[in-house]
């Protein structure tokens, strides 16, 4: 297990919440850093998609190295490269490519791919994900995170992404999930940072 492996279960015990900061601008990355981790969120995830996502990724990384940042919609293995230069510690991906996976551990990051059939879980962790992003969770019910959770190794990580709200999420729990990927319930493109910090404690408390 490479340290940002421990480093991902440390945090995972703390609040394992990944905030989903897609269409961040690196101007906001600091501010909006500052209200994640000031209210104990420690993972943190730049989508690809966003304006200069690296930029982002690199600035958070320096300012908050208590926390696990790095990229979402990661897609091919350059863009695992691209993170990794930038000194992101998390790949995660909407979709499995084995591709991504393998180049993320042989880098020694963290990765959690987008899986949502049982054949697509056990490919991932076969290919040495460290845990499965389960998208998009309004597909993926309570109901199939039960049934996941039923034929996976106990040890899997299950974080449902896609939809969380604060009330959702104790269903998903009962059924067995482990975590969630937090997206536009907690930022939106443009939202001021004590917005963020107010949706961040909401989440927090919701969180048994």
């Amino acid at each position: 297990m490479t340290n940002l492996h421990q480093k991902f279960n440390t945090a995972l015990s703390a609040l394992p919440l990944i905030a989903i900061l897609r269409g961040l601008t690196p101007a906001e990355a600091l501010p909006i850093g500052q209200a994640l981790v000031s209210t104990g969120w420690a993972l943190i995830e730049v989508p690809l998609n966003s304006p200069q996502p690296l930029d982002s990724i690199a600035a958070m990384v320096e300012a908050f190295p208590q926390a696990m940042v790095g990229a979402g919609t990661v897609l091919t293995p350059s863009d695992v490269r691209n993170v990794h230069a930038a000194g992101g510690q998390l790949i995660v991906s909407p979709n499995f490519n084995p591709a991504v996976v393998r180049e993320a551990v042989r880098l020694g990051l963290v990765c959690l791919p987008g899986v949502m059939t049982a054949t697509e879980a056990f490919a991932a962790l076969d290919a040495g994900a460290a845990g499965l992003k389960v998208f998009p969770a309004e597909i993926a019910t309570p109901v199939v995170i039960k049934a996941l959770r039923a034929v996976l190794p106990a040890s899997t990580v299950v974080m449902p992404v896609g939809g969380i709200t604060p009330e959702s999420m104790a269903a998903y729990l009962d059924a067995g999930a482990n975590g969630f990927g937090i997206g536009s319930a907690l930022y939106k493109p443009g939202m001021a940072a004590g917005a963020v910090t107010a949706n961040a404690i909401k989440f927090r408390a919701a969180y048994p």
